[in-house]
């Protein structure tokens, strides 16, 4: 069962009032219903299908046509037809004079969950990113449901893909709130216990990142001062330097990995001087000054 599915019927066994239901009702015939002579509604999931049933019989009263058929292209499928025949023009004209004129928050939240069964996807945070959208066949029916979506502070867009305009959701927060809007409590709380862990993990991944960037600036760091130090020796050049230097080199030749702030604490503890992290930084900077300025003058000479 895919994760669209899975919200689907869980929404679909909500509990809705007349009002609500009938603002459901509009929202999926207007989405996802063929209108003509007659109204039908073709869906693949039966437990939409029962609530569809349902919210005909509670806002008309009416018993609307049920027909149930195998389907064998691509794969084995039961697929419900739900036709309303009984005084068809009722219904339409309740849609054509209330659709797009949903006033409470209850009932454009009924609005979006009916447009949600009928055209709505969801993608399934363990295999992919966070993507919910609504696919519209018409431009004002991707507008209206983007304007209510907005109204709960949800930041949706419109793209047109091919023939569809398509409203989307992609921040994960957006998507977690609608979900609550929905009352969909399961779907909400698999969502979150995936994002939790999702953004846990990628917050690891950057300290693990963080730590081996810092500890690759480290050892290139060493390498360099190494290198000045060696260039001091081999030049007789350490003799210039005071003896607070000479313990910083001695430090850095017995602990080559050590990043600074170490280095800091290593000079503080075993030679009984106390320095921190700039101090050492600061005298390494002079000997780097001072091995440039020394290789400028040779090169001067020659």
């Amino acid at each position: 069962m895919t994760f669209t599915t899975a919200l689907k019927e869980e929404i679909s066994k909500i509990e809705l009032s007349p009002i609500e239901a009938r603002c459901e009702l509009f929202a999926f015939i207007q989405y996802g219903g063929k209108i003509g002579k007659d109204i039908n509604i073709i869906l693949e999931n039966a437990s939409v299908a029962r609530k569809l049933y349902k919210d005909i019989k509670l806002v008309y009263d009416y018993s609307p046509t049920l027909i149930v058929r195998i389907q064998k292209r691509f794969r084995v499928k039961q697929i419900y037809i739900i036709s309303i025949k009984e005084n068809p023009k009722k219904v339409k004209e309740d849609i054509s004079t209330s659709n797009f004129n949903a006033e409470s928050r209850e009932e454009k939240i009924a609005f979006l969950q009916g447009a949600f069964l009928a055209v709505g996807n969801i993608s399934n945070p363990q295999t992919s990113g966070y993507h919910l959208e609504y696919i519209c066949r018409k431009e004002k029916d991707a507008n209206y449901i983007r304007k209510l979506l907005i109204e709960f502070n949800l930041n949706a867009k419109i793209v047109v893909r091919g023939y569809k305009h398509v409203v989307y959701l992609k921040a994960s927060e957006n998507i977690s709130d609608l979900l609550r809007l929905f009352k969909a409590t399961n779907a909400l709380f698999f969502f979150e216990d995936i994002r939790i862990y999702r953004d846990h993990k990628n917050m690891v991944n950057r300290l693990n990142n963080c730590e081996i960037s810092n500890q690759t600036r480290s050892i290139e760091t060493g390498l360099k001062q190494l290198e000045n130090i060696k260039y001091l020796k081999e030049h007789d050049l350490v003799t210039l330097l005071d003896d607070k230097m000479k313990i910083v080199i001695e430090a850095r030749e017995k602990y080559p990995e050590s990043s600074l702030t170490e280095l800091a604490d290593i000079i503080t503890t075993e030679y009984n001087y106390k320095i921190g992290k700039s101090g050492v930084n600061h005298h390494f900077i002079k000997i780097n000054n001072m091995v440039n300025s020394h290789k400028m003058n040779n090169e001067e000479r020659v």
